[in-house]
């Protein structure tokens, strides 16, 4: 690899950051349905990609969402051009023959996760592709705020009543203005968060 490729691919990291202000600039439909494409490419246990995103771009869903939001997050939510609601999928497992064909058993495997196990699977799996989700985001030019300070319930009443999706995680995306940004906040060396054996 190139200094110039590690250069551009490590920048989705070291270079952007989470923003809390975005311009009035529109997301396109093209460019959200390019960004799923793009981020349900990374990967899961077993292929079960139990993600799946509602992305709230119109006023009439924003004020759905609006009574779901904690004091802190409800501004830059209500103003970010469209606002993602990560989610899992309760019925993952019926998409499970067709991601790990390979592996006809899986499919039962995974049916009979119950509890906690299941959450903890779900969980994981989906906060994975929230990870890609912003990755995703980032690498196509977009800004993203992720925010865990809502009310989930509220949430799932409002977009996912009488269906198998619970929310898990808000991605306000669009593009954000530099000059709002906070100061990073540092991060932990090597040695205080990392070992090598």
């Amino acid at each position: 690899m190139s200094h110039t490729d590690e250069a551009r691919h490590l920048e989705l990291f070291l270079d952007h950051r989470t923003h809390n202000v975005f311009s009035d600039r529109p997301v396109e439909d093209a460019t959200l349905r390019r960004l799923y494409d793009v981020a349900k490419m990374g990967p899961t246990s077993a292929n079960s990609s139990p993600m799946r995103v509602l992305f709230v771009k119109s006023k009439e869903a924003k004020e759905k969402l609006r009574p779901a939001l904690s004091a802190g997050n409800l501004d830059k939510t209500m103003s970010a051009p469209v606002t993602a609601v990560v989610a899992y999928d309760l019925d993952f497992h019926t998409k499970v023959g067709k991601l790990f064909p390979h592996f006809a058993p899986m499919q039962g495997i995974l049916a009979g996760l119950e509890g906690a196990a299941k959450e903890f699977f779900l969980v994981q799996n989906a906060s994975l592709g929230a990870a890609y989700l912003i990755l995703a985001a980032r690498a196509l030019g977009l800004d993203t705020g992720p925010m865990a300070g809502f009310d989930r319930p509220k949430t799932d009443e409002a977009f996912f009543a009488g269906t198998s999706w619970r929310s898990i995680l808000l991605i306000n995306l669009g593009y954000g203005i530099k000059e709002k940004l906070m100061p990073r906040n540092p991060r932990l060396d090597f040695d205080e968060a990392a070992k090598i054996v």
